[in-house]
């Protein structure tokens, strides 16, 4: 048992390690993708223009997209464990559709003006998306009556989603003039991201792993059967509030500044789990780990694919996630044909 435990921790530290070096590398990849080219880099010493294009633009949106896939992965993993099911994602308590439903009415009292539109994409849509976010989970534990009752707490974060995200359509439908300035945001897009949106994610990406990670046992807890995690003395409905607080505050943060990316929180733990068995600390760290890479990853590609314009990252994400879930339901349906 202890030589399996032994192999387990090698195999996390050689993941982490890897993680950690593939984001090194597509950090410095990130500096040369772009409408320039390698250029830019090249002409850094001389070129105060190239100087800025690197450090002001590609440098922060790659740092971004990481801190924002970081973020996801997070609450992708605490959102599992949470619920007891692997096919939770950070979005399941209504956030997405509530960010959506504050941008929406954003643009509507902003307009969508050039002028109005950059503001509100730099200070309106970040705290409309946020504050939409935030208040949905609220809305979700309030129907929900509080976090006692897991199936409870899902089932109401469905029926807010679907509501929000009715009322969403029903705005677009009476101002299509917003239609457009939306889909970025709801197709998710790194481009706006600064270094002041850099500094917001870290610092609640360091508070909700903290948090998270301090809290892991209850997850471990939760793994075991909601009995047992009773039985060993757990204060489940305060530790769930707090979790839920972090799953809600991490999902928001990444919303707010990079926009509805999908399947990034949700199959960042698969892939963890899919190359070692820890616990849920462990898996909680290198979730965000793997976010942080996928994202990465996914917003060079989108940068680089039709250059010199781009692809919706979250596109993307879609796209390479939906087929890895569909791989991988394939592969459990061809073992259990097999058995």
């Amino acid at each position: 048992m202890s030589l399996l435990h032994g192999h387990q921790n090698r195999k996390a530290l050689l993941l982490a390690g890897g993680l950690l070096l593939a984001s090194a590398v597509l950090l410095l990849l990130g500096m040369t993708v772009g409408s320039t080219g390698f250029e830019s880099v090249l002409n850094m010493q001389r070129d105060p223009q190239a100087m800025q294009i690197v450090w002001e633009i590609r440098l922060p949106r790659t740092a971004g997209a990481w801190l924002a896939g970081a973020l996801l992965g997070l609450a992708g993993a605490v959102a599992q464990g949470l619920f007891r099911n692997p096919l939770a994602d950070p979005y399941l308590l209504g956030s997405a559709s509530g960010a959506s439903l504050g941008v929406a009415c954003a643009m509507v009292l902003f307009g969508v003006s050039p002028l109005a539109t950059h503001w509100v994409a730099r200070i309106g849509l970040t705290g409309a998306a946020f504050l939409g976010a935030v208040g949905a989970v609220l809305l979700t534990l309030l129907l929900a009556k509080g976090v006692q009752h897991t199936l409870r707490l899902l089932l109401a974060g469905v029926v807010v989603g679907v509501v929000l995200g009715a009322l969403t359509s029903l705005i677009l439908l009476l101002t299509p003039d917003i239609m457009q300035a939306m889909q970025s945001f709801m197709l998710g897009s790194t481009a706006f991201v600064g270094w002041t949106a850099c500094v917001v994610m870290a610092s609640t990406f360091v508070a909700c792993l903290l948090a998270a990670w301090m809290m892991s046992h209850v997850l471990d807890g939760l793994a075991l059967g909601e009995a047992t995690a009773q039985s060993l003395g757990l204060r489940l409905p305060q530790m769930r509030a707090a979790l839920v607080a972090v799953l809600a505050l991490a999902t928001g943060t990444a919303v707010a500044q990079t926009g509805l990316i999908a399947f990034v929180g949700l199959a960042a733990p698969h892939l963890v789990r899919s190359v070692v068995k820890t616990t849920h600390g462990r898996l909680i760290l290198l979730a965000s780990l793997m976010g942080a890479v996928l994202l990465m990853a996914a917003d060079i590609l989108a940068r680089w694919l039709i250059a010199p314009q781009e692809l919706p990252v979250g596109v993307l994400t879609a796209v390479l996630g939906g087929g890895y879930l569909l791989w991988l339901m394939h592969r459990h349906t061809g073992r259990g044909a097999g058995l």
